[in-house]
């Protein structure tokens, strides 16, 4: 079997392209994602193509001929996990506030029927 390095992780399960960033085996989320659907990445020995797979203790991840085994630390929290998690739930926080907000009603000058034009005068001769 061949050597393979071990990385914690303090949330079980973590979705693969996120792993895949955090172990710095990628550059960015996006990139983990097109690896992973162009079926570059094995999860215990099988090719993935889920990119929200969950991954969980135990499990055996290669991708570019770097295999790591993953190991649950809930104490031990990166500072590139924390601020993963802070800046996804600023997001999603972000978007519900967006889609939340009333549409914008028009002002009431263009709302108002115009009253010029509408009123006809008689004249009786």
């Amino acid at each position: 079997m061949s050597e393979h390095s071990t990385i914690d992780i303090c949330v079980e399960p973590i979705e693969l392209y996120k792993l895949l960033k955090i172990a710095n085996m990628v550059g960015g989320g996006g990139e983990a994602k097109i690896m992973i659907s162009e079926g570059k990445v094995l999860v215990n020995n099988k090719v993935a193509v889920q990119k929200r797979k969950k991954i969980r203790r135990g499990d055996i991840i290669e991708y570019n001929g770097v295999i790591i085994e993953v190991a649950y630390n809930p104490s031990k929290k990166s500072a590139e996990f924390i601020s993963t998690v802070v800046s996804a739930n600023k997001k999603s926080k972000k978007k519900k506030r967006v889609n939340s907000k009333a549409p914008v009603i028009a002002s009431a000058a263009s709302t108002e029927p115009s009253t010029e034009g509408s009123k006809s005068k008689s004249i009786s001769l």
